[in-house]
Formats: C-alpha cells, sequence, structure tokens
C-alpha cells in the first residue's frame, strides 16, 4: 500500500468509527486509551497554560546556552508548581508547560499556581540571573492562561510517535489566554474566577480584590480577569 492509500485509508475509518466515551476521575496517560476513537471525559476541567514571554526575541538576541537556561529554569519551577498545586503535566510546547486540576476544587489550586509561578519569577529566577549575568540586560517574563469546562482526553499520532490531545473549550482559551500581550501576568475566564475560594480572590492585609475586570474582545467580549499579584513559594 502506498503512502497516501494507507493515509486515506486511515482517514476514511477515523471518520466512519463511532466513539467510546466513558468518565474521568483522573488525568490519563496516553497508555490509558487506545489509539483510536477513544475518550475519557471530564464534566469539568482547568487547564492552566504557563508561557514565557518574548521568547523570540530571547533566541534571536541572545546566546543559545543562555536561552536554554532561562527556558529550563522557568519551565521548571512552573512544572514542580504545577505538581506541587495537586495539577498534572499534560505536555510541554517549546517555551510553554500546560496543566491540568481535576476534583471537587481545581479553580482556586490552579489559580494559586499561577500566582506561585509569578512569585518564583520574580522572587528566585530574576534575581539568580541577575546575580550571574549582571551585564545581560533581560528580564525573564512571562504569561499564564487558566480557563475550566467540560474536557475530552484523547489518543492521537501514530504508533512509536503518539500523545494524548485536550478537546475542549478550556485548553484552547488557557491557550490563548498566554498568548495575550499587556501588563498582566496571569489570566484567567470568567469560568474561574466565579469559581475561586476567597483566599484566591482576595490578598494582603487589606483583603484588596486581587483581580482587575476586562473585556477580551477578541472572544466574544468574554469578561476575563488579570492577576499581577504574587503567591509566597
Amino acid at each position: 500500500m502506498s503512502l497516501s492509500d494507507d493515509i486515506k485509508a486511515e482517514v476514511k475509518r477515523i471518520f466512519a468509527a463511532s466513539w467510546d466515551e466513558r468518565q474521568g476521575q483522573v488525568v490519563p496517560e496516553p497508555k490509558d486509551l487506545k489509539l483510536d476513537n477513544d475518550a475519557v471525559k471530564f464534566d469539568r476541567a482547568t487547564v492552566l497554560y504557563a508561557d514565557l514571554a518574548g521568547s523570540t526575541n530571547l533566541v534571536d538576541g541572545k546566546q543559545w546556552w543562555f536561552a536554554a537556561e532561562v527556558y529550563r529554569t522557568y519551565l521548571y519551577a512552573a512544572a514542580k508548581i504545577i505538581r506541587d498545586q495537586g495539577g498534572v503535566i499534560t505536555a510541554y510546547d517549546g517555551d510553554r508547560v500546560m496543566g491540568i486540576f481535576v476534583g471537587d476544587s481545581q479553580a482556586t489550586p490552579a489559580a494559586r499556581c499561577a500566582l506561585k509561578i509569578s512569585a518564583a519569577v520574580s522572587n528566585i529566577i530574576n534575581p539568580a540571573l541577575s546575580a550571574k549575568y549582571p551585564d545581560a540586560n533581560y528580564t525573564v517574563k512571562h504569561v499564564i492562561g487558566i480557563d475550566s469546562s467540560s474536557i475530552r482526553a484523547a489518543r492521537i499520532g501514530v504508533r512509536g510517535g503518539n500523545d494524548l490531545v485536550w478537546v475542549g473549550q478550556a485548553a484552547n482559551h488557557a491557550a490563548k489566554l498566554a498568548n495575550l500581550s499587556g501588563d498582566k501576568a496571569v489570566w484567567i475566564t470568567e469560568a474561574v474566577f466565579n469559581r475561586l475560594h476567597g483566599d484566591a480572590k482576595f490578598g494582603g492585609a487589606n483583603k484588596d480584590l486581587m483581580w482587575a475586570k476586562y473585556t477580551w474582545n477578541a472572544f466574544g467580549n468574554k469578561t476575563i480577569y488579570g492577576s499581577n499579584w504574587t503567591w509566597a513559594v
């Protein structure tokens, strides 16, 4: 069978086959699903994307090893904090990491996770970078996006080269939020904000609201919230 015939046959089979779907309680691994029309459904999951901002300018303007050290320190800190807050790391994509939170309480640990990553950037990574490279004229910046919705996991790819894909609003919108420019390091949707516990909404001695309200014009004028607050690691 030629390559073209093989692809045509598989595409036809995928479109013709029905889906097997089951309810999920924990985030699956690729081996937990068949490489077929097989899906795990979560009535609600909260997705976090942590993205290193300005990475194109970083790799274009700095030595490769400097950029690699920035990548490694940021993604290490983000991944450790995601796990510490009960999230599951589901993908690394260049300069970003994706984490998923499930269970009865998921929005609050996801938001707390984002604020802790901001603290790690400000209080750990940038001071260490400045101490090691005082003349680098570089500051690590990042953007995190978080959304919550119904979502499904399916296994995609070919044998010997496959992974999970997460299909649902939360995965796409969290990724888009992580691409936002502006002066906020963390962006969450209204679906996340409305599920936050009080300690993840209000901070400081005066219990000030940590989230500013915005309109996301690019996505149907959805209400979103941004924050530059941090939470000690």
